[in-house]
């Protein structure tokens, strides 16, 4: 599970700070925000969804759909209180996060 939870969070981050830097977000207190997001987010996210789904055999895609809603809700939240760059930071929330999950969706299928 540590794994899981270690390549995850990797991906993650490598996918949303890239997706931060073609938004137009620069600097290390911007970048570095879109990293602490993601490190609040994204473990509780995926140790949830694994022990909802495997242990508990709840169905993946309302899982999954709470789960990043509720994502989106605490990162759009995070980026409005504490970023200087982000000017629409629910679109930007909603939109790093189906980037990342899309990629990681294409990443599984290979």
């Amino acid at each position: 599970m540590l794994t899981i939870l270690a390549v995850s969070l990797l991906l993650t981050l490598i996918f949303e700070e890239g997706f931060a830097l073609v938004w137009g977000l620069r600097g290390r207190r911007e970048l570095g925000l879109v990293a602490l997001v993601n490190c609040l987010t994204n473990p509780p996210v995926v140790l949830l969804y694994y022990t909802a789904t495997g242990l508990w055999h709840w169905n993946a895609i309302p899982v999954t759909l709470a789960l990043e809603a509720a994502a989106v809700i605490v990162e759009w939240r995070c980026y409005r209180a504490f970023s200087e760059q982000v000017k629409r930071p629910f679109l930007f929330a909603l939109l790093i996060n189906l980037f990342s999950y899309g990629a990681g969706c294409v990443i599984n299928l290979l």
